[in-house]
């Protein structure tokens, strides 16, 4: 039953994810954090963040992890096989069809017309993530870490996966702060 819900889960995000692995982010987050329950925002979060400092596609990284947290070793290959299969077959289909009508209107204008769904999804992904990241920082850490993210991306170039590797090596490496408080205990008579 879990391996038949783990493939289901991949295979159907990966299905709908028109355009690639960013746009089936947020497919695989209702799959496995809102439907099947498997985990949190939170942590959900944790391994999109070292899935995108990794090479390769991120749906399959994390389809690998998560259906070895899931499922094993079978769990991995399947959430894999899950994962790919679509694409395949799409690739296949798709490919040697639309090339022939490529040039047509109405196939210019779905492509066109799914854009603006699948950056609905983003934003929706984006708000998820902004208010998990608050309960564990303050408004003021996230809104400097979104406009030090903002523009080392966009006006320095940075990679994104520099950045995301740097916070997590930071996070690591951070000294705790210890609690300074001393509890008394009561003492009885």
């Amino acid at each position: 039953m879990k391996q038949r819900d783990i493939f289901i889960a991949f295979f159907r995000s990966s299905m709908l994810g028109y355009g690639g692995g960013p746009t089936t982010i947020p497919l695989v987050q209702k799959e496995v954090v809102e439907r099947f329950k498997w985990m949190d925002n939170e942590e959900f979060g944790d391994i999109l963040a070292i899935g995108n400092t990794l090479p390769g596609p991120i749906n399959t990284k994390m389809a690998g992890y998560i259906g070895y947290r899931i499922g094993g070793i079978p769990g991995t290959i399947n959430a894999i096989l899950a994962t790919i299969l679509p694409t395949i077959i799409l690739m296949i289909v798709l490919l040697t069809t639309l090339t022939a009508f490529k040039d047509l209107a109405w196939v210019q204008g779905m492509t066109r017309g799914v854009l603006p769904v699948v950056g609905v999804m983003l934003v929706v992904l984006t708000k998820d993530f902004l208010q998990s990241s608050v309960k564990g920082l303050r408004w003021a850490t996230v809104a400097l870490h979104v406009i030090m993210a903002l523009f080392l991306i966009e006006f320095l170039h940075v990679h994104p996966a520099i950045i995301i590797a740097s916070l997590l090596l930071f996070a690591f490496f951070k000294p705790v702060k210890k609690d300074t408080t001393i509890k008394k205990k009561g003492r009885s008579a």
